[in-house]
């Protein structure tokens, strides 16, 4: 697969110093950390699945809590 290349100029000092202490926090070097924050900001949130989803709310209570009482004479 072929990849491409590329070159940022005129960074800051600090901001250089920022990635690579960034990389070093995730054992990796300033290139690599580059290529992680480049892919996180561009590729979106990952989405969830419906079954993760529901699977991730809390129990709040019962299946009777939440039955619809009839308020009308229809």
């Amino acid at each position: 697969m072929n990849m491409a290349q590329l070159v940022v100029r005129n960074l800051s000092d600090a901001l250089v110093k920022a990635l690579k202490q960034r990389a070093a926090k995730h054992n990796r070097s300033a290139e690599q950390e580059h290529r992680e924050i480049l892919e996180s900001a561009l590729r979106g949130p990952k989405r969830k699945t419906l079954a993760s989803v529901l699977a991730s709310m809390p129990n709040v209570g019962k299946d009777e809590d939440f039955v619809r009482q009839q308020t009308d004479s229809r």
